[in-house]
């Protein structure tokens, strides 16, 4: 009413009929002590008071509208976020600071914060409470309680040292069992890893002689022993070229048939539908896109 100065365009701007804007504001002017708007001429004014009421109101009604409507508010170049990330180090050891550098660039004013899977997280309750925003890993049978989305699927290949003998000679599935193995600490309780899980469905069993906690370190420790690491291409790749690559390395395909390893990143019904988690998931998904087609980038 006070940018429209008449009670009947206030009716037609607000789908109302003009009895009940009238009303309105004959309870607004009990209210207030104040006539709010005044006959000129031909026209209505709004009065002092009105005027300094239109400020406030304003205020009111952007705060109003940023409570029920926030996914409308979101702007990266603007935001003071704090994105929470948990993420399995098997991951392709590009693929993290790809998503730091990417968030960084977009949304310079927000934070965040990398979390390890480690042996104590429960990260579907986590997500549930709002402590994590999104987990990124792979897993055979991920949460049916949590929303999902593919990344990116990798092939199984082993990691061993260029003088490890299957690669002058090769190996069979009975040699690759009987290799001295090197596998993550369990990332959480009764966790046992895609290669096991598979292996167990095979009723086969590796020897399982060495687990360490940091798997960006394991590529350094099979290049100085007879230690055979079973991942993902991508992962092991990296350590042969670029810039974290290890010498005396050697890539090999696994004589065991394994599915692809596929990687997912999880998140709970609380965030499925914030502005903000929607575009976190979507710089998730373009690194990852970029990572596995390195000419788009």
């Amino acid at each position: 009413m006070l940018i429209e100065r008449s009670v009947s365009k206030t009716a037609l701007r607000l789908g109302q009929q003009q009895p009940a804007v009238s009303v309105a504001l004959k309870r607004l002017r009990e209210l207030t002590g104040d006539p709010i708007l005044v006959r000129s001429g031909s026209g209505m004014v709004p009065t002092e008071v009105a005027l300094q009421m239109l400020g406030p109101v304003n205020s009111l009604l952007q705060s109003a509208e940023a409570v029920f409507s926030p996914d409308r508010r979101f702007d990266p170049a603007l935001a003071h976020e704090t994105f929470r990330i948990a993420a399995s180090d098997t991951l392709d050891p590009l693929f993290l600071p790809s998503v730091m550098a990417r968030i960084k660039s977009l949304a310079p004013g927000c934070r965040v914060e990398v979390h390890a899977l480690s042996a104590q997280a429960q990260y579907s309750q986590d997500l549930g409470q709002g402590l994590i925003d999104v987990v990124i890993g792979n897993w055979a049978q991920p949460s049916e309680e949590l929303h999902r989305a593919e990344l990116f699927a990798d092939d199984v290949m082993c990691l061993v040292s260029s003088k490890h003998p299957a690669v002058r000679r090769g190996w069979t599935q009975d040699d690759w069992l009987a290799c001295e193995h090197i596998a993550p600490m369990p990332a959480y309780p009764g966790w046992r890893g895609v290669i096991d899980e598979h292996l167990d469905r095979l009723q086969l069993t590796r020897h399982i002689a060495a687990r360490c906690a940091h798997f960006g370190l394991m590529p350094r420790m099979v290049a100085s022993s007879l230690l055979v690491l079973t991942t993902g291409r991508h992962y092991c790749q990296r350590f042969l070229e670029g810039p974290v690559a290890q010498h005396g390395l050697a890539l090999l395909p696994c004589p065991v048939a394994f599915p692809k390893m596929v990687y997912y990143q999880l998140w709970h019904e609380r965030s499925h539908a914030s502005a903000s988690a929607k575009w976190l998931r979507e710089q998730v998904k373009i690194s990852a896109l970029n990572l596995a087609n390195p000419t788009s980038i």
